[in-house]
């Protein structure tokens, strides 16, 4: 799961990515308006949590403008202030949910939930592969109703694999939609939790799912059944 979150104190932001990054969250921060704007825009994420006082352009403008913009991620708005008016006006504007400061983190992660299970977006909140599943509200993977336990990691690897069907993806769009664009390590680590999941979710059941294509990436088996 990509969320954009859009907040100017470094400090509550840098807490924030910690904690969705623990639960499976890849994080990407922007720190005012204007380039929350862009990157949202730009790229594409299942969620964006955006601070009401931004500088440069405030929350109800960039979600005004992202929804102009024909960009329907789900948004939910963060506020220190209180009061109805701020409320109405950002879910007026095109926001799905609304927090004021300060809140508890299991109420902002629980809410991030129900956004994607309400999400309308094309894409599905629950991956079918034959009989594997992976259910990207609750952050549950399944084969032949047999629970499989994935680290976030390797969760979000198998989610951005099963998201392209069976194209090909490198390396590199790996590493950015799983690590991130600020990840500088070696891209050798997508090989090894490839290998990790090919041992969790394919060798106790006798299958294959996830092929390697020489020099170029990795791609999804297509099965309807097993």
């Amino acid at each position: 799961m990509r969320l954009l979150l859009v907040e100017d104190e470094e400090r509550l932001a840098q807490s924030l990515a910690r904690g969705l990054r623990a639960d499976g969250f890849v994080v990407d921060i922007a720190e005012d308006g204007p380039s929350g704007l862009e990157v949202a825009v730009r790229s594409d994420f299942d969620l964006i949590v955006l601070d009401l006082m931004l500088p440069g352009m405030n929350g109800f403008s960039v979600c005004r403008e992202l929804r102009a913009a024909k960009v329907w991620t789900p948004i939910l708005i963060l506020t220190a202030k209180t009061g109805e008016f701020d409320e109405v006006e950002a879910l007026e504007t095109g926001a799905d949910d609304f927090l004021t400061k300060p809140f508890s983190y299991s109420v902002l992660l629980a809410r991030l939930r129900v956004l994607l299970r309400r999400a309308t977006r094309e894409r599905p909140v629950v991956l079918e592969n034959g009989s594997l599943r992976l259910d990207l509200a609750t952050h549950r993977c399944s084969r032949d109703a047999v629970a499989i336990d994935l680290t976030p990691r390797e969760f979000g690897v198998l989610e951005y694999l099963m998201r392209a069907g069976g194209q090909v993806v490198s390396k590199d769009e790996v590493l950015d939609h799983v690590w991130g664009s600020e990840f500088d390590g070696n891209p050798n680590i997508v090989e090894v939790y490839v290998s990790y999941l090919r041992k969790k979710i394919d060798r106790p059941f006798g299958l294959e799912s996830i092929a390697t294509v020489p020099r170029v990436g990795y791609r999804m088996i297509a099965r309807v059944s097993e």
